[in-house]
C-alpha cells in the first residue's frame, strides 16, 4: 500500500491561470433558416440576414480585445442539403467576400478560410486568395471562416502532413506528439480556443474544431444566428469570465496560485 505524500514532497509551484477574456472564440452560427420560416420566409432568406450578425460579432472582437474569431459558414456535412440551399451559400459567400474583404482589411482584420477549399470552383477559391492575400499583414484581429470544414478532416489532415514528414525523413515517428500535430491543424499559430458558442438551442459540436475544444468553454443561447448581436455575445463573454478554468487541476491549486 502507497504511503501518504508529505508536505515536503508536495509540489508548491504557482500554478498559471490563463487571465479573464477569452482570446479565441468560435461561434457555430445556427438557426438561420427556422430564423427565416418563423418569418415566413424561405431558409434562404435567414442565410442572408445573418450576414450583419457577422458585422456585428467582428465589431464586438475588435472592440473587446479578442485576438482571433472563428466563424462556422459551411460544414463538408451541409453538401448533403437541399440543392438550391447549398447554391446560395456559395452564392452568398462569393458576394461576402467581394463586399467584405475590403471593409476587414480597412478595419486591420486578417481573414482566413480554414477547411477543405479544393471542393469549391475555380472562382471562388481565386476570390479566397485574393482575401488572404490583401489582408494577411493585418493584426488587429484574425478571421477564421470555417468553410467546407469538418474536425475530423481537420485532424485526418494534419496526421497526412506529419506522415509526410516522416517519409520524407524530416521527423521520425517517435518525434510525433501533441505538439507537432498541433502545428499541422488549421488554426496553428493562432492562441488556444477558449470559448465556443453556438446559437440556435442545440447542444452539440457538430465536428466542429474538435481539437481545438480540448479545454474550451462552451456556451449554449436559444438566441438565432440572425439575432445575435453584440448585446448577446457580452453576455458568452460574461458567462466565460465568471467560470474556473482549471485545465485538469483541482480549485484549491486554482485558488492557491491566485492568491
Amino acid at each position: 500500500m502507497l504511503g501518504k505524500r508529505s508536505s515536503a514532497e508536495t509540489p508548491t509551484a504557482a500554478v498559471e491561470v490563463s487571465s479573464p477574456g477569452p482570446q479565441h472564440v468560435a461561434i457555430i452560427m445556427d438557426g438561420n433558416g427556422r430564423w427565416a420560416q418563423k418569418k415566413g420566409k424561405i431558409r434562404t432568406f435567414g442565410h442572408k440576414a445573418g450576414v450583419e450578425s457577422v458585422r456585428a460579432v467582428v465589431r464586438f472582437a475588435r472592440k473587446t480585445g479578442i485576438r482571433s474569431l472563428t466563424l462556422f459558414a459551411f460544414s463538408s456535412e451541409n453538401w448533403k442539403r437541399p440543392e438550391e440551399e447549398v447554391s446560395v451559400l456559395m452564392e452568398l459567400f462569393n458576394l461576402v467576400l467581394n463586399s467584405e474583404a475590403k471593409r476587414l482589411h480597412k478595419n486591420g482584420v486578417r481573414l482566413k478560410v480554414i477547411g477543405d477549399v479544393s471542393a469549391f470552383d475555380d472562382k471562388l477559391k481565386a476570390k479566397i486568395r485574393k482575401a488572404e492575400a490583401m489582408t494577411e499583414d493585418n493584426s488587429e484581429l484574425v478571421l477564421n471562416i470555417a468553410a467546407n470544414y469538418g474536425g475530423r478532416w481537420d485532424i485526418v489532415n494534419a496526421a497526412r502532413h506529419l506522415a509526410a514528414k516522416v517519409q520524407n525523413g524530416e521527423i521520425a515517428v517517435s518525434d510525433i506528439n501533441e505538439e507537432q500535430l498541433d502545428t499541422q491543424i488549421s488554426t496553428a499559430g493562432l492562441p488556444e480556443l477558449d470559448l465556443l458558442i453556438r446559437t440556435g438551442g442545440e447542444r452539440r459540436i457538430s465536428n466542429f474544431l474538435l481539437w481545438q475544444c480540448a479545454y474550451a468553454e462552451l456556451y449554449f443561447t436559444e438566441v438565432l444566428w440572425p439575432d445575435f448581436d453584440e448585446e448577446v455575445f457580452q453576455l458568452a463573454v460574461d458567462d466565460f469570465n465568471m467560470r474556473q478554468r482549471r485545465f485538469g487541476l483541482t480549485g484549491e491549486q486554482i485558488s492557491i496560485s491566485g492568491s
